[in-house]
């Protein structure tokens, strides 16, 4: 967890958002982005001016298609790295901090959106972590075998079989092809627990429709 961050009163009050569907950061995780588009990097110029942070946070199915309605909860993340590119790319990496709701958004006098975040309900994303809860890893990594092989993807065996509980289960919930509405519900998951039960079962269901796929035509 970025240092400096203790209790909800040391977040911002306020704070831009970066609408991304199918992108999720979650506390403790970290993101790469590429910024290019100008109001963006105006975003990060004045974030970069201020506390460094952005909340990260996808859209719903409904609103104006220029500008579509934000998720009620999104994530919020400080700017750990930053480099600029020959072409005028910003490269930067948020660390997750800490979870919000959406309070409002605000009519803001900037291209990019901002938003008054409620870090309340999700007060525990800044303690510190305790000792790792372990599972019985055997069932769940059968499970993620089973849906790497239908969707043709791997992953580093070794790094998964020695990662702890906490950084498997989140860097699998943020990395994984999974769609927009499931990526939402992994995020929206109240404890790491709920998130691994979460992800359990969006594996069984997503390797169990391949299964249920009719035969090719002869």
């Amino acid at each position: 967890m970025p240092a400096g961050y203790r209790k909800i009163s040391d977040l911002p009050p306020l704070i831009p958002v970066f609408p991304l569907d199918g992108a999720l950061l979650l506390p403790g995780g970290q993101m790469p982005l590429q910024i290019f588009e100008p109001r963006y990097l105006q975003m990060v110029d004045d974030a970069m001016a201020g506390q460094r942070v952005i909340g990260m946070i996808q859209t719903r199915e409904t609103g104006e298609r220029a500008r579509p309605r934000l998720a009620a909860v999104g994530c919020a993340g400080r700017i750990t790295a930053y480099a600029e590119t020959g072409d005028g790319r910003y490269l930067i990496t948020l660390s997750g901090v800490c979870r919000f709701r959406v309070a409002d958004e605000l009519l803001a006098d900037t291209a990019y959106r901002k938003v008054r975040p409620d870090y309340g309900p999700f007060a525990r994303d800044l303690e510190p972590e305790g000792a790792e809860v372990e599972f019985d890893r055997a069932p769940f990594l059968a499970t993620l075998r089973r849906y790497l092989d239908h969707k043709g993807l791997s992953v580093e065996w070794e790094a998964v079989n020695v990662a702890p509980a906490g950084a498997l289960v989140n860097s699998l919930a943020m990395g994984l092809p999974l769609d927009r509405g499931e990526k939402q519900a992994l995020l929206e998951a109240p404890t790491l627990e709920d998130r691994r039960c979460a992800l359990a079962a969006l594996l069984e269901i997503d390797a169990a429709e391949d299964d249920d796929e009719p035969p090719p035509l002869q």
